[in-house]
């Protein structure tokens, strides 16, 4: 079983990603990016990330759990997007790299594609380069804001050919932006700028079928955070595909995408799909 508890959180002495770090980089300041780092059980977190951390698995015993799910969903959706013939990946909030990367996947299941991580947090981004420097042809990182999506799009032209589809992820980023800055309509950015035959993959935290009281600990536990915490309905998290294609089974638990994960129980964390657009 994926690690569940506290005792996932890596602290193996001195932080691994303060040698990244630029000298006036607040360390003290939780990231969103590296607080899921700290859940999936990474190493490249401060002793800040790794409180918020702790604080949300004392509220959500099994958020471990979940976020080591929504990476094997991740893993899902790439294997399908390569399968129906797409080849180039726009992973937005890539976060941390960790393992079973976009590049990886996609590398596996259709040699050649084009991979372009985004990210906002200095870290991640300096992170992923070290990394990936060793890697392929067809893989790079770039700072970018999921605020500003029409830069993101075209700093990512200087590696991804926009005449092709080219399939957006999403993965666990959205509940980061609150309602005022317009999640919905930066999808619709993102979708518009991408030619027929694109894909959109999203996974999207939501609170259906949680306590109040447990939804409410989990957002005040992101208080302070690089971003607030924003959990979404499935009528919410289903506004994002409007207009494309849905795959089966559509919006639904990311554990039941295609098919249900053996031995799945629940309780339900994230919701996500993918969609085409054809126009």
């Amino acid at each position: 079983m994926a690690p569940n508890g506290t005792e996932q959180l890596r602290q193996e002495g001195t932080d691994a990603g303060q040698v990244l770090a630029a000298p006036d980089f607040d360390t003290s300041v939780p990231n969103a990016a590296r607080i899921y780092d700290a859940l999936l059980g990474g190493k490249d977190n401060f002793a800040a990330d790794r409180e918020v951390a702790e604080k949300v698995i004392k509220v959500v015993p099994h958020s471990a759990l979940a976020c080591h799910r929504n990476r094997a969903f991740l893993g899902r959706a790439v294997r399908h997007l390569a399968n129906v013939g797409i080849h180039q990946y726009l992973d937005i909030g890539s976060g941390l790299p960790t393992q079973d990367n976009v590049h990886q996947i996609a590398h596996q299941a259709a040699p050649g594609s084009r991979v372009v991580y985004v990210d906002y947090d200095p870290l991640v981004v300096g992170h992923a380069r070290a990394l990936l420097s060793d890697a392929a042809n067809g893989v790079m990182a770039i700072p970018g804001d999921l605020r500003a999506p029409g830069k993101i799009i075209g700093d990512a032209r200087q590696l991804l050919d926009f005449t092709k589809p080219v399939a957006v992820l999403l993965f666990a980023i959205l509940h980061f932006l609150t309602d005022d800055e317009q999640p919905h309509g930066v999808v619709r950015s993102l979708v518009k700028a991408l030619p027929p035959g694109s894909a959109l993959a999203i996974s999207h935290l939501t609170s259906d079928g949680s306590e109040p009281d447990t939804d409410q600990a989990a957002r005040e536990a992101y208080e302070g955070a690089s971003a607030p915490v924003v959990p979404r309905t499935l009528e919410e998290v289903s506004r994002f595909f409007d207009g494309l294609t849905l795959a089966n089974p559509g919006v639904v638990d990311i554990n039941l995408w295609p098919k249900a994960v053996p031995g799945y129980g629940g309780p339900l964390t994230f919701y996500g799909s993918v969609g085409t657009s054809t126009s």
